[in-house]
């Protein structure tokens, strides 16, 4: 797909591998809305980046931001979802109590639920936009991780959270592929991200 003046939306977008997706994005020419949940301005000042505080998990939030997104630039035909966090700790921990179910819950909430969000709101407004040249309507990346085939001890929530995403990737692909919008799914390892090591 060529960039220039395609709308683009990534999540997670204020820093790590959120922001480098923007920052890859904006020379070829996509204009981007520019999603986090910290609602920094990274990219203050630029005409082509619209930035939006917006929670992955909340419905409405995600709604409302698409929305936003379709009157500064049309619908996005580019959705890389980057938003994620990491960890859950230990099922049994050193004082022997059980792990919260909040803090597993809140890494699946965010990891796979939030992305389920993304790409249920990036589908609707695809179909309603015509085919390009080629066919296509539209591309969803979504970030996985080497966790979820290779998890480490003390990471069983963010490995769930990371498997559930790679394995609805391939179904979704195939739902939304007869309609011209190809959903791929990226599974990075370790990488430093503002001097810590991420997966």
């Amino acid at each position: 797909m060529k960039l220039d003046g395609v709308s683009a939306l990534v999540t997670g977008a204020a820093s790590g591998l959120g922001a480098a997706t923007v920052e890859a994005l904006l020379p070829g020419g996509a204009r981007v809305t520019a999603l986090d949940v910290a609602g920094r301005q990274r990219f203050a000042g630029r005409d082509d980046v619209l930035e939006l505080e917006c929670d992955v998990t909340s419905a409405d939030a995600v709604e409302q931001a698409f929305l936003r997104a379709v009157e500064a630039f049309g619908a996005p035909r580019i959705l890389v979802n980057c938003a994620g966090v990491s960890g859950t700790g230990r099922v049994v921990g050193p004082d022997g109590a059980p792990l919260s179910m909040e803090r597993f819950e809140r890494v699946v909430r965010v990891n796979l639920f939030g992305t389920f969000n993304t790409i249920r709101m990036a589908a609707h407004h695809l179909t309603t936009v015509d085919p390009l040249p080629s066919g296509e309507r539209g591309v969803v990346v979504n970030t996985s991780s080497v966790a979820a085939f290779d998890g480490m001890s003390g990471g069983a929530g963010y490995s769930a959270s990371k498997g559930g995403v790679a394995a609805m990737s391939l179904p979704l692909a195939r739902e939304l592929g007869p309609l011209g919008i190809r959903v791929v799914d990226i599974a990075p390892g370790l990488f430093l991200k503002i001097g810590r090591a991420h997966v």
